[in-house]
């Protein structure tokens, strides 16, 4: 069976939008990291219903976080951009930036880990 790729990345129907976030964080702030971190994962812990996916990027397993990724559920960029203003690690200075991209799920199923 010939899988419609368009209409199963496609939320048309929803009033909500997939979006991937790319988080940098500045350089030689891990101190300040492992400071904010409590707080940023009560902080994500409370986000559950738009905040989907989250976690940090490391350039091999065992190295310090140089960023993050997040896959969120949101009815705009602006509610996006919101969201990632609220994260304890955007308001007090670890983020150096972050891009946002629009995210079409490729297939149909459910993603669990």
């Amino acid at each position: 069976m010939a899988e419609d790729f368009g209409t199963l990345s496609s939320n048309t129907h929803e009033a909500w939008t997939l979006f991937a976030v790319r988080f940098h964080d500045k350089p030689g702030c891990g101190e300040l990291r492992s400071q904010l971190l409590p707080a940023h994962l009560e902080w994500v812990a409370a986000q559950r219903s738009s905040l989907r996916v989250a976690g940090s990027l490391r350039e091999s397993p065992g190295a310090a976080p140089v960023g993050g990724l997040w896959v969120v559920r949101a009815k705009d960029k602006a509610a996006v951009e919101e969201l990632i203003c609220g994260d304890p690690f955007t308001s007090e200075g670890l983020r150096a930036s972050w891009e946002i991209f629009y995210w079409s799920k490729a297939l149909p199923q459910a993603v669990s880990f």
